[in-house]
């Protein structure tokens, strides 16, 4: 993906909120052999492409001032409540550089897996992301996750799924995470039928009456 930039001036407080309300998002480049570069990008289209998942996850280009260079978006600040971009930084990528990136799993098939066709099975994906190292032309955009083998009851772990040529997992001490789970569907127990023969009195209290009282004997004259 391509977007512009433009060489912003003053930085502080004060002249980016001067940005903001101009309808401008105030960011910052770094990395690689330059110096950390102020920068400002229009508010609308940066909040556009926020939304596409090729904006997170690849690497982009980057114009300003002429020159187009390739960046990677390392940190987006939103307003608490307002749909405001309150500041953007980019990392500038050099070729020759490893990258940890999170990368989007996308799954298919899982309609057609015997877990969900024959055994009806819920199936959870309990990873969306897979960190994972490369080189910046390595880089996938996303990492595609065929369910169509899912058995009842299992389990899809990281080593089961094929990773593009070059690119590693990055572990943070998980050697080998679950990324999606199938487990049967919860059945809701019946009660149990009231046994047969049951006691008037049992059956009031049951129903939430007081048993009635048995009449004394009268007493011998």
């Amino acid at each position: 993906m391509k977007f512009v930039a433009f060489e912003r001036a003053k930085q502080g407080t004060g002249a980016s909120r001067r940005l903001r309300i101009s309808g401008k998002t105030p960011g910052i480049v770094y990395g690689g052999e330059g110096k950390p570069q102020l920068i400002e990008l229009d508010h609308n289209a940066l909040w556009h492409a926020l939304k596409k998942e090729a904006f997170h996850a690849s690497i982009l280009e980057m114009e300003l001032a002429g020159t187009t260079s390739k960046v990677l978006l390392r940190d987006v600040q939103y307003h608490p409540f307002r749909q405001l971009v309150q500041h953007i930084d980019f990392q500038r990528v050099d070729a020759k550089t490893r990258l940890h990136m999170k990368v989007p799993l996308h799954f298919k098939g899982e309609e057609e897996s015997d877990a969900v066709k024959l055994d009806h099975n819920l199936v959870t994906h309990v990873m969306n992301e897979l960190e994972v190292s490369c080189l910046p032309s390595d880089l996938p955009e996303f990492i595609e996750v065929d369910l169509s083998g899912l058995k009842k009851n299992a389990t899809l772990h990281v080593s089961d799924i094929k990773l593009p040529k070059g690119v590693k997992f990055v572990s943070h001490g998980k050697l080998n995470p679950v990324i999606v789970s199938a487990v049967p569907p919860l059945v809701a127990e019946e009660p149990a039928p009231a046994a047969e023969g049951a006691a008037p009195a049992e059956g009031a209290a049951a129903a939430g009456k007081p048993a009635a009282k048995t009449a004394k004997p009268a007493a011998k004259k």
